[in-house]
């Protein structure tokens, strides 16, 4: 890579070129989890289309490998790569909103906390993330779910369209009528077959404001909740989102300061009526809480309230398996893992599934657990890098007590660093497909730094 190709580069691009020792140049590679810290060659810092064409293009010429970065909170870190050139998204920030046609476009660069900015001022929001600061990008790409999803599916479930910067540096459109195949892909195949400069989402009737609360649990009535959180989950209609999490409380005035540091159940609930506490009053009477409340709240507001729990500069390890079942048995054993739980910032939940996520024809999108009743997470989070070995072990360990209820099946957003293995099981029954889609947009494999799905099997 030469002084003269950069400066051709440059000519060919409006956004930014950073290189080592530039100013911008350790914001621009930066991700969320800080175990990892990796130096591109070169950072183009894109604000249109065209801009990727060229980055591609180039990164191609010189033998450079592509990373591709968008709102950088992967749990792997695949955004940013060791050498190479990165393809930085970061300022692709427009937003779109059809309010008659209720659809809305985003850009690659957009976080879901200022896209539900922009609906909310017609009364209408995405099935987009939970948390303020996940990019559009990756949440959409790997099939993306979040509280309106067992009401409205997937957020691969209410993509219209996408623009793809394909391997050859073409700009193309994506749609159920133009591309289909590469369509179908984008839906759930992550990052693997080209880099998606735009979104068109369609749009649903709901809030500013919605209902959410937390009842608050001792940790030694755990099983007896999670026993609770199955009954209410098992017959809750589609509207309902609710967490089952794991969690240290934190030292904040809503909670006695005997507990702050404890283990405890917080089971977190979701609807779009502001007004319907009622639906909880299962969960709201059960017991001796803690803490119980329900509230009306702008749903802009319940994106950031996870913002604090889960912080850039930290470091993260991710394990999940979807559940065949949440039997007595299932929930024991998740329990005994709990253990320790170190790590200053860990954390694990079980979420449902069901409703409309099931109601969608595992081979309609690339997206394929549609069948799944639970699922469970564990985010481990710590500073000290001293750690890194304890809790990684931690986090393997619960992997594996918990396989035999598990259905082989995996939510790719949710793989961890060391989970390359697990792609297959991703994607289960629509692995195939994929391989065959990606030897004809992708076949040289270019777009590689992610869960990587190859051209030959």
């Amino acid at each position: 890579m030469t002084d003269i190709g950069i400066e051709e580069l440059s000519g060919a691009v409006s956004g930014e070129i950073v290189r080592p020792g530039d100013e911008g140049y350790d914001e621009a590679r930066s991700v969320w989890n800080v175990r990892f810290d990796r130096r591109p060659k070169v950072i183009v810092r894109c604000n249109e289309a065209a801009d990727v064409q060229a980055a591609v293009r180039f990164a191609r010429q010189e033998d450079l490998e592509i990373s591709v970065k968008g709102g950088g909170h992967a749990y792997a870190a695949n955004t940013v790569g060791e050498g190479g050139l990165l393809i930085d998204l970061s300022s692709m920030r427009e937003i779109t909103v059809d309010p008659e046609a209720k659809t809305a476009r985003a850009g690659a660069g957009v976080k879901w906390g200022e896209f539900h900015v922009a609906t909310e001022e017609h009364g209408l929001a995405p099935v987009g993330g939970t948390v303020s600061t996940v990019g559009v990008a990756g949440f959409t790409l790997g099939g993306g779910s979040g509280y309106l999803s067992r009401k409205y599916g997937m957020g691969v479930d209410n993509l219209l369209s996408a623009d793809v910067v394909t391997a050859d540096g073409d700009l193309v459109h994506a749609s159920d009528s133009e591309n289909p195949d590469l369509f179908w892909a984008l839906r759930g195949g992550g990052g693997n077959f080209g880099v998606v400069t735009s979104f068109e989402f369609q749009l649903h009737e709901v809030g500013p404001e919605v209902l959410t609360g937390q009842i608050v649990y001792r940790f030694e009535d755990a099983a007896s909740v999670l026993r609770l959180y199955r009954e209410f989950m098992d017959q809750a209609p589609d509207e309902v989102g609710c967490y089952a999490f794991i969690l240290r409380i934190p030292p904040i005035p809503e909670f006695p300061e005997e507990f702050h540091g404890q283990l405890a159940v917080d089971i977190f609930v979701f609807h779009p009526d502001p007004a319907a506490e009622d639906t909880f009053r299962q969960l709201l009477d059960f017991g001796d809480p803690i803490l119980a409340f329900t509230m009306p709240q702008a749903l802009t507001e319940l994106l950031q309230a996870f913002d604090a729990g889960l912080p850039a500069g930290q470091r993260y390890e991710s394990g999940s398996h979807d559940l065949r079942t949440l039997s007595d048995e299932t929930i024991d054993t998740f329990l005994s893992q709990i253990g320790s739980m170190p790590g200053e910032f860990t954390m694990a939940y079980i979420g449902a599934g069901g409703g409309a996520i099931a109601r969608v024809d595992p081979a309609a999108t690339a997206f394929p657990h549609r069948g799944a009743p639970y699922g469970y997470h564990v985010l481990a989070g710590w500073m000290d890098p001293a750690q890194d070995a304890e809790v990684t072990e931690w986090v393997s360990q619960f992997q594996q007590a918990m396989t035999p209820f598990a259905t082989g099946g995996v939510y790719v957003n949710l793989l961890g660093t060391e989970e390359q293995q697990r792609v297959p099981a991703a994607y289960g029954t629509n692995y195939d497909r994929l391989v065959e889609i990606k030897k004809k947009w992708d076949p040289d494999n270019v777009f590689r730094r992610n869960h990587n799905i190859q051209p030959n099997g």
